[in-house]
């Protein structure tokens, strides 16, 4: 039987989720969470810190230091929410937004890349098992937790 284990061993080092900056676009070294916060302030609308930190499965302190450092960096802004002030709202930048879309564009080159090397039939196949893994990660009661033996 196949080690599973040592396939996502693999995948995640190919992917350089294990390096300390995931990437570099207009002159910043962005971390994987970072980069995952980025993404997920751009693709919601007018978030709150709670409605990011959530499905990163990140907890808050945590959380709070990074976007701290994405505002020092004048990527991202955190302005108090109008109808409850305990709350802050996030939204990017300009220059949060080129760097999100530098990053997206990276990305989508990379996947596209690595996808050329599989005829159409094998490019969906792997979309739809990966789709496949999601959901079932979804149902899991153990995924996104701390693994405790």
């Amino acid at each position: 039987m196949e080690n599973i284990r040592e396939l996502f061993q693999v995948m995640t080092r190919r992917f350089g989720l294990l390096n300390k900056n995931c990437c570099s676009a207009g002159g910043c070294d962005i971390s994987l969470i970072q980069s995952h916060i980025l993404y997920e302030i751009d693709h919601q609308h007018k978030p709150s810190m709670q409605q990011i930190a959530d499905p990163l499965g990140t907890d808050i302190t945590t959380f709070s230091r990074q976007v701290q450092s994405l505002v020092k960096m004048n990527l991202v802004k955190k302005t108090p929410d109008p109808d409850d002030r305990r709350f802050s709202i996030l939204s990017l930048t300009t220059e949060g937004k080129f760097i999100a879309t530098t990053i997206d564009q990276q990305m989508n080159a990379f996947l596209n890349e690595v996808f050329s090397h599989m005829n159409e039939f094998e490019k969906e196949t792997v979309i739809r098992s990966i789709k496949l893994l999601n959901n079932a990660m979804a149902k899991s009661n153990v995924c996104c937790g701390t693994i405790s033996g």
